[in-house]
């Protein structure tokens, strides 16, 4: 799954995908560059942790997730021409996450100038759905200027003006109302805002501490209309974090009540939003944590770790996390008899921990 970060520059769009991906890209004043940065991100999990401390094994896998970090978007008022390597980056990802700035800070002036998060959310939104009236635009003046209008381009032609008129009162794709059958038709066309999004505030510490900032109250009501979830992160606290012992981390996040970092939770809503869910396979040489999407059958989730297990796939065993964390150990999951067989069809649910039977 590719995650785009994207937004207005100079928020802290690279700083967080540092953060999420470990990387070492450099921060700093608005160059104009047009360059996106990529990187993996692992998706924390305790599950994993439990895993790996009660197997010990030589490998421990993570889910992970690529991000992009897209070039920030320069937005003039009233110019609502698509920014074509901008807009062409977003279209290659399969969710967004939009990073708007909150903090103020003398020495990286905000480049429209006040803080607002709320029109800078709107104002990228806004260049998102631009460009898909474009793009409805462009095919429909085909479809009426082609030398012959088929029954086909006319049903396609009454689903585009649909997708339109919707588009033109202020509202997304996802709230154009489709059949199956049009969903169906509409699917190469990679709508922008189809795409699942999150919203992130990037918060300063004093911030971050009150629960208060520029415009909260807009951005959460805007964010509400949109279907879009939001989270509140201060970067700079993020950097602190990562860069403590691991004690250090603890006592640190305990002093500002905090269960998981901003980081971490990032990582799981981004994982979540997108319908995804993990099982794992556990013994000595590797627990790993392995991404599919809800509602997988057992078969096709065996053919995520090898073609070959999908193709001789015969029964799957099941085991539940909750019931191995509970009981401590394997062994005493199979004496409460909570050691399942299923077959082909049964639906993978989250935390699986699976062992299939295969013959090739």
């Amino acid at each position: 799954m590719k995650i785009g970060l994207i937004g207005l520059p100079l928020t802290g769009k690279t700083t967080f995908f540092n953060l999420l991906t470990s990387g070492k890209v450099a921060t700093g004043n608005f160059s104009g560059k047009a360059e996106a940065n990529v990187g993996v991100a692992r998706v924390p999990d305790v599950r994993i942790d439990f895993l790996s401390n009660l197997y010990k094994p030589k490998k421990t896998t993570y889910a992970q997730i690529e991000f992009t970090d897209i070039a920030g978007l320069m937005v003039s008022e009233g110019d609502h021409k698509a920014a074509s390597k901008f807009l062409n980056d977003v279209r290659n990802c399969d969710a967004l996450v939009h990073v708007l700035r909150a903090f103020a800070n003398p020495d990286v002036v905000h480049v429209v100038g006040e803080i607002n998060p709320a029109r800078d959310l709107e104002a990228v939104e806004m260049e998102l759905l631009f460009s898909d009236m474009e793009l409805i635009e462009k095919r429909m003046e085909r479809i009426k200027t082609g030398k012959k209008i088929t029954k086909e381009n006319q049903v396609e032609l009454n689903i585009l003006e649909k997708c339109y008129s919707v588009l033109e009162s202020g509202m997304s794709m996802r709230d154009v109302e489709l059949s199956e059958e049009e969903r169906i038709s509409l699917r190469n066309y990679a709508f922008l805002t189809e795409k699942p999004r999150l919203a992130v505030v990037n918060l300063d510490e004093e911030q971050f501490k009150k629960k208060e900032y520029p415009h909260r109250q807009e951005l959460q009501a805007l964010c509400r209309e949109k279907n879009i979830p939001l989270l509140e992160i201060c970067a700079l606290m993020e950097l602190e974090i990562s860069e403590l012992e691991e004690e250090d981390k603890k006592l640190f996040m305990e002093d500002l009540g905090l269960e998981a970092t901003g980081i971490e939770l990032l990582a799981r809503n981004v994982y979540e939003h997108l319908g995804l869910i993990s099982f794992f396979t556990v013994g000595e040489d590797e627990v790993r944590a392995w991404t599919i999407d809800k509602g997988t059958n057992a078969k096709e989730a065996a053919g995520k770790i090898h073609s070959d297990i999908e193709r001789g796939f015969i029964r799957a065993e099941i085991v539940k996390y909750k019931d191995i964390a509970e009981l401590g150990a394997m062994s005493k999951v199979k004496e409460k008899g909570l050691f399942r067989l299923e077959g082909k069809e049964y639906i993978v649910e989250d935390g699986d921990i699976i062992n299939f039977r295969f013959n090739v």
